[in-house]
């Protein structure tokens, strides 16, 4: 099977200037996530009979008569609940509400006036922002009058929409166009490096991409899986664009997940699918499990570059040495290990040079010249395998693809080409031309 080649992959993200950005706001359950969906012409959204499933706010590109703009998908704000986690998803809420240029507030029209919306209500009046009121589930035109009682929070005349069915989405789409400002800045476009933050739950993903980018972007908490869908967030360091994806932990056993989980790991797999380079979190407490070695084989399936990052180093016990010895013996792409700390910042300006050195080999290029002189020393270093009286003969070779590289070798038999000689080829190409940490993918064509 051919191995799809990332350069050639249309982005998600696109260069094109926004129109703005509307958030999506409302008490949990009301069918946000749903509404996103909808509007954007995708599943991109995790979507459960669960309330509470989205936690962080989640940005997706969506299109409307020409007018590009970034939706913004939310938390439930519940004002009435104190827990830690419900706070926090509250803030990511308000700091949506502060960013986006148009507010679009959905409540639940079989339900009526909640205390809820009152209390979400009074956000959107202090914020001084244009404000689309949305009276969700009514999938009958019928019920239409049910959205009249919602005049009484004081945000306009409500739309009487469903998100399920898509019942009065192409008006309120209408609307929001008629009150974005404009153009505004670009989005992350096909020259920011994608790099996806990977490893199993809580060994510290939202830690490191908070700290990155020097704010609390993504929540986080102690309770596993708090992440639940994957986070794109565009990055800016001099001249560089960076598009920082966090994603739910990845589980043992994952064809066993059901429900919230099960699409909340599929996003994370589709994130690597999408990424350059991929960080796998290994948690230095507890150091190197056969989950992280599960891990660092997604990005490897994935045709990620790789870069392990020893996270909570500064509450560590192991030695760093050891820990990269393991791990340049046991992770087949041989990367690079970075011991970093979330918490104090140890490391963490200097990730961003790693990864762009990383993806700049993962982005490369070797000359034919020198790929074919590697190969003549190869065959001088170790003889070539062979069968009834007949050799391997590596008759020349050529770079065919980048983001991954991929190398075609020209032999007189590939029958003759044996699994361990390949894996020997493969490494000393990853040594010679640097590549540790780059996956590698070599076709042995025969004559």
């Amino acid at each position: 099977m051919r191995r799809r080649d990332k350069s050639d992959q249309p982005a998600p993200e696109g260069s094109a200037p926004l129109a703005g950005r509307v958030a999506v706001v409302g008490f949990p359950n009301v069918g946000k996530s749903t509404l996103v969906n909808r509007l954007t012409s995708s599943r991109a959204a995790v979507v459960h009979e669960t309330s509470g499933v989205t936690r962080d706010r989640k940005e997706l590109l969506c299109d409307w008569n020409g007018q590009n703009f970034l939706l913004i998908d939310t938390g439930g704000v519940d004002l009435g609940d104190s827990s830690p986690l419900t706070r926090a998803i509250a803030e990511q809420a308000r700091a949506a509400i502060a960013e986006a240029d148009v507010v679009v507030f959905l409540v639940d029209a079989t339900l009526g006036v909640t205390a809820g919306d009152e209390e979400v209500a009074e956000i959107l009046r202090t914020a001084r922002k244009p404000v689309l009121l949305a009276a969700n589930k009514i999938d009958d035109p019928a019920q239409e009058i049910r959205a009249l009682e919602f005049h009484r929070l004081g945000l306009g005349d409500p739309l009487p929409i469903s998100a399920l069915h898509g019942l009065g989405s192409g008006d309120l789409l209408d609307r929001m166009v008629e009150l974005l400002p404009g153009e505004t800045a670009p989005i992350a476009g096909e020259e920011a490096i994608r790099v996806a933050i990977l490893g199993r739950p809580n060994v510290g993903k939202s830690s490191l991409l908070n700290a990155l980018l020097g704010q609390e972007r993504v929540i986080v908490s102690d309770l596993p899986g708090t992440t639940r869908d994957a986070i794109d967030t565009r990055l800016i360091r001099g001249e560089q664009e960076f598009l920082l994806i966090d994603t739910a932990g990845l589980r043992r056993k994952r064809k066993h997940r059901q429900g919230i989980e099960y699409y909340s790991e599929l996003r994370a797999l589709e994130a690597a699918e999408r990424a350059d380079v991929a960080l796998v979190l290994v948690d230095s407490e507890e150091g190197l499990v056969e989950q992280d070695l599960n891990v660092a084989d997604v990005a490897r399936k994935a045709q990620c570059a790789t870069l392990v990052v020893l996270a909570k180093w500064d509450i560590s016990h192991f030695d760093t040495d050891d820990l990269r010895r393991e791990i340049q013996r046991r992770v087949r792409q041989r990367p690079t290990v970075r011991a970093v700390s979330a918490k104090t910042g140890r490391g963490v300006g200097r990730l961003l040079d790693d990864i762009e050195e990383l993806f700049s080999r993962y982005a490369g290029r070797v000359t034919t010249g020198e790929l074919n002189r590697f190969l003549g020393e190869l065959t001088e270093a170790r003889q070539p395998p062979g069968r009834d009286r007949r050799r391997l003969k590596m008759l020349y070779g050529a770079q065919v693809q980048v983001r991954p590289p991929r190398f075609r070798i020209h032999v007189n038999d590939s029958t003759l080409v044996t699994r361990d000689y390949g894996y020997w080829v493969e490494n000393e190409l990853r040594e010679r031309f640097s590549l540790e940490g780059v996956p590698v993918t070599i076709d042995f064509i025969g004559r």
